[in-house]
C-alpha cells in the first residue's frame, strides 16, 4: 500500500511540474505500431494520449487487474479502465460493448472458435513490441498472416487434493494413479462419510459460476482422447467415442459430495471453494488460476494441497499430466482510434516487461503493490520470472518426469450455445440418473456439435 501510494504522489508530483511549465503531457504521441509497415521494437513511451478499456474475462482476477491499472495510470498518467464480465457471460458482455461508441479496446477471444467469431475486430499484432516478447510463435494466434490474439498466460487443471484429510481417510496421492485409483479411494471416503466427516468431493455446482467446470473443462477430455485416435486437432462432427467415460467420472463427482446431485443446478463456484477450504471435502476439480483462493491465511497451507492429474480411464494413465493450455489470448480493438490503440498496445507491453507488473502477475502471497496476493500465472514472455505459483511448478515437474499434458482442445467447441446445452443436460441427468437422461447428454454433445459448427461456419 506504501509503494502504491508514494507513486501516486509521485505522478502527481509530475503533473503539477508539467502545468507548471505550461507543457501538455501526451504531445508525443505515435500512430499504432505496424502502421508504417515495419516491426516496432519499442512502444511508444509513457507520453502517449489515448485511453484504455480492458473487458477482462477472468473474475477471480479482478481485484488484481483493478490494482494493476490504478498503478499504470498513476505512474503514466494514461486511464485505464478494466471491466470484468461475470462468469459464463463473456461472449453476450463483448457482443454488448462492441456496440457501444467506448467500446473495448482490449478484449478477449479463447482461440479458433472465438477468434472466428471476433476476427474482424482484431487488430494486426505482428508487428508490436509485444509480439517481440514472445518466447515462442506457438503463443501467438493467426488469422491467415495476421496476429490477431495473443496468449498471456499457460494454465493447468485437475484435480485439487487436500493431503491431509486424504491421509486421515488413508491414502496419500501415491494411492491414486488412476481412475480406477480415484474410484475406489472416493468411495471408499463416501462409505465412512459419517466417521471420517468429510465428503470424497466438493459440490459439482452447475450454476453459471461453475458449470464451466464439467461443461466445458471435464468435456475436454473425451474431446482430447478423440483427436488423439483420430490425429486431429479440430472437427466439424464429433463422434462421442469416450462419452461412456465422461459417465463414469460424472458419476463419479455427484454421487460422492458434499450435497446430493438434485441440488446441483443451485450451487455455486463459491460453494464448492467453501466446501474445499472449510475441510468439506477431499478432491476439488479446478485449476491453477484458483491457488490464491485456496491456499492463505484463513484457508489452507502449501503443504496441505497439490494437484493429480484429471484421470479418465483412458491411455496411459501412469504418464498423464494436467490439463495444460490456453483459452486466453489478448486481442487489439482495430476499430478504435489510433491514439487508443497505441495506449492499449503500451499498457500491455509494460504488462509483461514492467518488474512490478510481472510480479503481479506471476506472484502469488503478497506479490501485488498493495501487498495481496498476486496472479500466480505462468506467461509465455521473455522477462517472466517463474510463477510462484506450486500448481504451476508441479505442471512443469509432471512434464520434465515424462508425463504428457493433456491439451486444451475445448476451445474447438463449436459454441457457447453447445456448452450451455451440454450443461442443461448434465444437470437434468445429475438429478434423475437414468440411461434415457444420458442418452440427451449425447445427443446434445454430438448431434448438437455438427449443428452448432455448421451454423458457426456456414
Amino acid at each position: 500500500m506504501k509503494k502504491k501510494l508514494l507513486a501516486m504522489l509521485l505522478a502527481l508530483a509530475m503533473v503539477f511540474a508539467l502545468a507548471a511549465c505550461g507543457e501538455k503531457a501526451g504531445e508525443e504521441s505515435q500512430a499504432p505500431a505496424g502502421d508504417s509497415g515495419t516491426p516496432a521494437t519499442e512502444p511508444a513511451g509513457e507520453t502517449a494520449d489515448g485511453a484504455v478499456y480492458y473487458l477482462n474475462f477472468k473474475p477471480e482476477q479482478d481485484a488484481q487487474w483493478q490494482e494493476l491499472a490504478e498503478v499504470y495510470t498513476a505512474e503514466t498518467g494514461v486511464p485505464v479502465k478494466v471491466v470484468t464480465a461475470a462468469s459464463g457471460t463473456y461472449e453476450t458482455m463483448l457482443t454488448s460493448e462492441m456496440a457501444k461508441e467506448e467500446a473495448p479496446t482490449m478484449f478477449q477471444v479463447n482461440g479458433p472458435v472465438g477468434l472466428n467469431s471476433w476476427k474482424d475486430y482484431c487488430y494486426d499484432l505482428s508487428g508490436s513490441a509485444l509480439y517481440g516478447e514472445l518466447t515462442s510463435e506457438d503463443y501467438a494466434l493467426k488469422n491467415g498472416e495476421e496476429v490477431a490474439g495473443i496468449a498471456y498466460v499457460i494454465e493447468s487443471y485437475g484435480i485439487i487434493v487436500n493431503t491431509t484429510l486424504l491421509a486421515e481417510a488413508g491414502y496419500s496421492v501415491e494411492d491414486i494413479q488412476s481412475f480406477a485409483d480415484l474410484k475406489k479411494v472416493a468411495e471408499d471416503i463416501t462409505a465412512r462419510k459419517g466417521e471420517l466427516g468429510f465428503s470424497a468431493f466438493t459440490s459439482a455446482g452447475m450454476d453459471s459460476s461453475s458449470d464451466w467446470r464439467f461443461k466445458t473443462h471435464l468435456a475436454n477430455l473425451p474431446i482430447y482422447f478423440e483427436y488423439q485416435d483420430k490425429g486431429i486437432n479440430s472437427t466439424e462432427a464429433i463422434e462421442g467415442t469416450y462419452l461412456d467415460q465422461y459417465r463414469a467420472v460424472w458419476d463419479l463427482y455427484i454421487n460422492n459430495a458434499t450435497c446430493d446431485p438434485a441440488e446441483l443446478t443451485a450451487k455455486t463456484a463459491n460453494d464448492a471453494l467453501n466446501d474445499f477450504v472449510t475441510g468439506q471435502a477431499v478432491f476439488y476439480q479446478n485449476g491453477s488460476w484458483e491457488y490464491a483462493n485456496v491456499v492463505g491465511e484463513g484457508k489452507l497451507s502449501d503443504e496441505d494441497v497439490t494437484m493429480i492429474p484429471l484421470y479418465f480411464g483412458v491411455g496411459d494413465e501412469a504418464n498423464q499430466g494436467l490439463c495444460t493450455g490456453s483459452e486466453n489470448y489478448w486481442c487489439v480493438n482495430k476499430n478504435a482510434s489510433e491514439e487508443d490503440i497505441q495506449a492499449t498496445l503500451d499498457f500491455m507491453y509494460w504488462c509483461v516487461t514492467d518488474e512490478t507488473a510481472l510480479q503481479a502477475i506471476t506472484g502469488s502471497a503478497g506479490a501485488m503493490p498493495s501487498g495481496e496476493a498476486g496472479m500466480g500465472f505462468a506467461i509465455p514472455f521473455k522477462a517472466a520470472p517463474e510463477s510462484s505459483n506450486p500448481f504451476v511448478a508441479l505442471d512443469a515437474e509432471m512434464t520434465a518426469a515424462g508425463k504428457t499434458p493433456i491439451s486444451w482442445n475445448f476451445t474447438t467447441m463449436p459454441s457457447e450455445e453447445w456448452k450451455n446445452q451440454v450443461g442443461t443436460a448434465l444437470s437434468q441427468y445429475a438429478a434423475d440418473q437414468t440411461d434415457a437422461n444420458w442418452d440427451n447428454v449425447v445427443h446434445w454433445f454430438v448431434d448438437n456439435w455438427a449443428s452448432e459448427y455448421q451454423l458457426a461456419n456456414g
